[in-house]
């Protein structure tokens, strides 16, 4: 394998930025089908994501004096299940 120059990873780098600046996407394009590797770690951000926001949800009901029991019946579990899960975090 040939060894790079920085001027060569440069050049690249600036036709890479080109390309992304120059972008124009088409009709149809925002439909196309993810590659199956993107397709999961697009849901493992999501339901991380999710997760960061109920975490934050359950906070802000328990500061506002919401039972363990409602909190459990709103993200379908028990109420000792979403303590044990986000008491600590409460």
């Amino acid at each position: 394998m040939t060894r790079r120059t920085i001027e060569d990873i440069a050049a690249q780098a600036d036709a890479r930025a080109d390309d992304f600046e120059d972008y124009d996407p088409q009709p149809g394009e925002q439909d196309a089908p993810l590659p199956p590797v993107m397709a999961v770690k697009l849901a493992a951000w999501r339901r991380d994501t999710a997760e960061v926001e109920l975490a934050a949800a359950v906070r802000e009901a328990r500061a506002q004096s919401v039972s363990w029991r409602e909190v459990g019946e709103a993200i379908g579990t028990s109420g000792e299940a979403a303590r044990q899960r986000y008491g600590a975090s409460a």
